[in-house]
């Protein structure tokens, strides 16, 4: 039997589910989800190696439509710039909507002659499931999708035939990675610093912008407990007091929850120590921000 291998970007506007997808694919969890937009902001590596397969996925940043901000320019043009490089892209939608976001990303796929495999997301909030009939219908008269699959990315439904799909369309290719590549996420200051950012965008809501960033300042084994340092960074001071909280009670909440996703995840004790900075205007800064990685390629 021939190896197949090849990238697959996800793509769609915020919120349609993208990055539950990509963990639910992977069966492990390397990309943070939270219901607000700029959740992800890098588009995020994840390898999956299913036998004489390997897939690399690549979760993007949802495209925004208020391009005026800098950091919304610097997400779009690292979605769309994705697409290019992948062997197959995996548009989502959800539930039986297309508003116009949706077709922003629509018409972005209608420059290129990208395979395309549209994914309807988030069926299990519908009641009737005749209405993704005429829904299905819709979409197929817009684009020359290779497939159009049905799924709850939540449930767990659907996702095995989505699978397969991806499996058939995939180029024929010797695999590209190590079958234990980026397994190491003890060592990955980047998704260390990504559960940070989660529980601070989960807790937080929609309380501060998301003008706060997450670096890992130490990480190291001492005895039996891995201690890490992180800073959180705001833009303004009014910021810096919101996430603290009364007594530290915010900060104190945000570090155990992703303390205890860590030990879960890295299976070890863990340390977690943070501290919140004031960096007035980051997001503002198109050099600041490509200085952080930001809509840049990570792996996970």
């Amino acid at each position: 039997m021939s190896t197949r291998s090849g990238y697959v970007s996800i793509i769609g506007k915020p919120n349609v589910g993208k990055s539950t997808l990509l963990n639910e694919l992977l069966e492990k969890k390397i990309s943070i989800t939270a219901d607000k937009s700029q959740t992800t902001r890098n588009n995020i590596m994840g390898i999956k190696t299913h036998g004489e397969t390997q897939i690399i996925f690549l979760d993007t940043p949802g495209i925004h439509s208020k391009k005026t901000k800098v950091l919304n320019k610097v997400l779009n043009k690292s979605a769309q710039g994705v697409i290019e490089d992948s062997d197959l892209v995996l548009f989502l939608v959800q539930r039986n909507q297309l508003d116009e976001l949706d077709q922003k990303v629509l018409d972005i796929l209608k420059g290129t002659d990208q395979q395309v495999i549209c994914v309807i997301n988030k069926i299990d909030q519908l009641t009737n499931k005749q209405k993704l009939l005429p829904f299905i219908e819709r979409l197929s008269s817009q684009y020359d999708f290779r497939a159009i699959v049905p799924i709850s990315a939540l449930k767990k439904n659907g996702i095995d035939d989505l699978l397969n799909t991806i499996i058939d369309l995939l180029p024929e290719n010797p695999h590209l990675f190590p079958e234990d590549y980026g397994s190491n996420f003890a060592e990955n200051s980047f998704y260390i610093s990504e559960i940070v950012r989660e529980k601070l965008t989960r807790t937080l809501g929609d309380e501060i912008p998301y003008e706060l960033y997450v670096s890992v300042e130490t990480n190291e084994v001492k005895g039996k407990v891995r201690n890490i340092g992180v800073i959180i960074h705001v833009a303004k001071q009014s910021q810096k007091n919101i996430v603290i909280g009364n007594n530290g009670d915010i900060l104190k909440k945000i570090g155990k929850a992703a303390r205890l996703d860590l030990e879960e995840t890295l299976g070890e004790k863990v340390m977690l120590k943070s501290w919140v900075k004031v960096k007035k205007n980051w997001s503002k800064s198109l050099e600041h921000i490509q200085g952080l990685g930001i809509g840049g390629d990570q792996d996970a």
